[in-house]
């Protein structure tokens, strides 16, 4: 045999050595990992039977959907629903309502947790530290059923507490939740307290993986606590408020159904109805089923259009984006 076919063979039979012993390393880590693999196919299965497979349902959106005759009986409406949609002056009104209240959440909600986070991580104490998380984080964990009666006792003018204090200062108290100029402000407010203790975990985790030594060499170069959070702290989140912030305009049309409809009243209808109450009213209390399909399919295209139109123009001017 010449040298270069017992070359080539001894190169064969390493390569086979080499794939057999990858295919044991392959078999010894599932089996080492076994049970992550069915906790992760756990939530896998879930995603795909509540949010996979009900997609097939959208079709009713453009169809004159007929319970007896099922979603493929129904005939086509030649986009009726969608016409509807977008000559109701009613649907201009509750879209309006639904930007505004969104804007105003990212506008002032945004960087409440960020400035949380900066706030929490220069505390010394880490017991108060831990106490401070705690409290902050304790709304998130509270359903809105929860919050919504707490808030209505405080704010009610005959029994709550901010009635209390303007019949203390001989002044007539407010009716916050019938009022349309103060409803507007009430649910940015409560929406930064149930969420701003949440928001701060991820900024905080983003905190604890800065170089100590960034900030040690500020300090021996005569920063204070502002400056080295300015300068160290501030230009080390930006690739995680980007992220968090191209997913946030994804959700611009998610203006807090949870929150709204257990505060909300036809008083206030005028500023706090939102698409989602719409939805709501019309696809399950009037049982227009697939109207409100068609309100939903247009609000989700709104809102994956955003964020590729957002994540693109940050591209262009940053490194930064969501891929």
């Amino acid at each position: 045999m010449s040298s270069s076919a017992a070359s080539a063979a001894v190169d064969v039979d390493r390569n086979e050595r080499i794939a057999v012993s990858l295919r044991h390393e392959k078999r010894r880590k599932a089996r080492k990992y076994a049970l992550l693999y069915v906790f992760f196919l756990t939530p896998t299965v879930v995603l795909f039977i509540f949010h996979y497979i009900p997609i097939y349902g959208v079709i009713i959106a453009f169809k004159d959907y007929r319970i007896l005759y099922g979603i493929l009986g129904s005939k086509w409406n030649n986009f009726e629903h969608f016409a509807r949609l977008f000559t109701d002056p009613y649907f201009a009104r509750i879209f309006r309502n639904t930007l505004l209240i969104s804007l105003y959440r990212i506008v002032f909600g945004f960087p409440a947790p960020i400035l949380l986070a900066l706030l929490i991580n220069e505390i010394g104490n880490l017991t108060f530290k831990r106490v401070i998380q705690s409290i902050s984080y304790l709304p998130h964990f509270m359903s809105w059923v929860v919050l919504a009666g707490i808030i209505i006792e405080i704010l009610s003018p005959q029994r709550g507490i901010l009635g209390a204090v303007f019949n203390a200062l001989g002044k007539q108290p407010p009716n916050i939740l019938t009022n349309v100029r103060l409803f507007r402000p009430m649910l940015i407010l409560t929406g930064i307290w149930q969420s701003v203790g949440w928001g701060t975990i991820v900024y905080l985790a983003a905190i604890t993986s800065i170089d100590p030594g960034l900030y040690e060499s500020a300090a021996i170069d005569g920063a204070n606590r502002l400056q080295r959070a300015t300068y160290i702290t501030m230009p080390s989140l930006y690739p995680v408020m980007t992220i968090l912030f191209i997913l946030r305009l994804g959700h611009v049309l998610n203006a807090g159904f949870d929150q709204i409809f257990n505060l909300y009243n036809p008083i206030v209808y005028e500023v706090a109805d939102i698409i989602d109450t719409y939805v709501y009213r019309v696809g399950l209390i009037d049982r227009q089923f697939d109207f409100s399909t068609a309100v939903g399919l247009f609000k989700n295209v709104i809102g994956v259009t955003l964020i590729f139109a957002t994540n693109g123009v940050i591209k262009r001017f940053s490194d930064y984006g969501i891929w």
